[in-house]
C-alpha cells in the first residue's frame, strides 16, 4: 500500500465518521417530524367535530335571540299600553280631584276667614 491509498482510507474513514455523526441528528429531526405530522392530524381530527358544535351553537343562539327579540317587543308595547292607560286615567281622575282639592281648599279658607259672632255684637 502506498501513502496516497493510505491517505485515501483515512479520508473515506473520517468522511464515514463523519455521516455517522451527522446521521443522528437527521435521525431525530426525522422523529421530530413524525410528531409533528401526528400533532397535527390530531388537531385536525379534533378540529372538525368542535367546528361542527360551534355552528350547532351558534344556530341554538340564534334561535334563542329570536325569541328574546320577540320578548323585547312585546314588553315595549305593553309599556307603550301603560303608558297610554296611565295617562287616561290622570286625565279622567285627575281634573275632578283637581276641583275637588280646590273646593275643599276654598271651603277651608271661607271657613277661617268667617268672622266670629263676638265681634259682630260689639259693632
Amino acid at each position: 500500500m502506498s501513502g496516497s491509498d493510505i491517505a485515501g482510507l483515512i479520508a473515506a474513514g473520517a468522511f464515514v465518521i463523519l455521516v455517522a455523526i451527522l446521521a443522528v441528528p437527521i435521525i431525530k429531526l426525522g422523529k421530530v417530524f413524525d410528531e409533528l405530522r401526528n400533532s397535527i392530524k390530531d388537531l385536525a381530527d379534533g378540529t372538525t367535530p368542535l367546528i361542527g358544535e360551534v355552528t350547532n351553537t351558534v344556530a341554538t343562539t340564534n334561535d334563542q335571540l329570536k325569541k328574546v327579540d320577540t320578548i323585547t317587543s312585546n314588553v315595549s308595547d305593553a309599556t307603550a299600553n301603560v303608558s297610554a292607560l296611565s295617562s287616561l286615567v290622570a286625565a279622567t281622575v285627575g281634573k275632578p280631584l283637581i276641583k275637588v282639592a280646590a273646593f275643599t281648599e276654598g271651603v277651608k279658607a271661607a271657613m277661617n276667614s268667617k268672622p266670629s259672632g263676638k265681634a259682630r255684637r260689639s259693632r
